[in-house]
């Protein structure tokens, strides 16, 4: 448990965050679940129409620091590649 003041506060402040980081990784994992179902449900079209939201909760979980860069890259990266888009 922390001590003094500002590690009490760094816990209170690392505890709202936590909330948020969880609330955005949680989001984009949900898309990229619904948008693998539709591949392996052999439904390209709908797939294709997905692409831009799974884009922008992955590229949002990176803003917020939840991934890391290069990590968001490979995920959209291979994404792709099950679609059939370079």
């Amino acid at each position: 448990m922390p001590i003094t003041s500002s590690a009490k506060k760094a816990l209170r402040a690392s505890k709202k965050k936590r909330v948020f980081n969880l609330r955005r990784k949680d989001q984009m994992k949900d898309v990229i679940k619904r948008y693998k179902k539709l591949i392996d449900a052999k439904k390209p079209d709908e797939a294709k129409k997905l692409v831009p939201e799974l884009q922008k909760a992955i590229d949002k979980a990176t803003k917020r620091g939840v991934i890391k860069a290069n990590n968001a890259a490979r995920k959209k990266s291979r994404l792709m590649k099950k679609l059939g888009i370079k």
